[in-house]
């Protein structure tokens, strides 16, 4: 018997500053395409779990440690990302510290989450959205 295709797994963090105000969150500008804005976060590595890959695409990309919270929700949108069929699980973390950006990063900042540059990459007006969402009412991102 063949081995079905499926998709690619990623993991992605929304990472609140915890020693900032109004913890802010964590935004790459993305070095290769496509580019925009986004979250953190990339693929999961064969034998990893999707929290490691999470904690370890965070160091990775902006050389946070980070703490895991919560997940907020799962992304399978086939059209979320333009390379190919991916799905995200995307976690809400908590860091203290500067980012710095690495990897394929090409600038890493800090913004008010009611306040994102643009544009966006992928589906993360959506993903941003739902956490906005949660903050307010500690729902996690609806099942669409």
């Amino acid at each position: 018997m063949s081995r079905p295709v499926t998709p690619q797994i990623a993991a992605d963090i929304i990472i609140e500053l915890t020693d900032r105000p109004g913890r802010p969150v964590v935004l790459i500008e993305r070095l290769y395409p496509p580019h925009g804005w986004a979250i953190p976060g990339g693929f999961v590595d064969v034998g990893e779990t999707l929290e490691t890959a999470a904690r370890r695409e965070a160091q990775e990309e902006v050389g946070l440690a980070v703490r895991l919270t919560a997940l907020l929700g799962n992304y399978s949108d086939p059209a979320r990302d333009a390379r190919g069929h991916t799905v995200t699980a995307v976690y809400v973390a908590e860091a203290t510290g500067t980012p710095i950006a690495a990897d394929d990063a090409r600038k890493a900042v800090i913004v008010d989450p009611e306040n994102l540059p643009a544009p966006l990459a992928f589906d993360h007006a959506l993903v941003l959205a739902d956490y906005r969402r949660f903050r307010a009412t500690g729902q996690p991102a609806p099942l669409r």
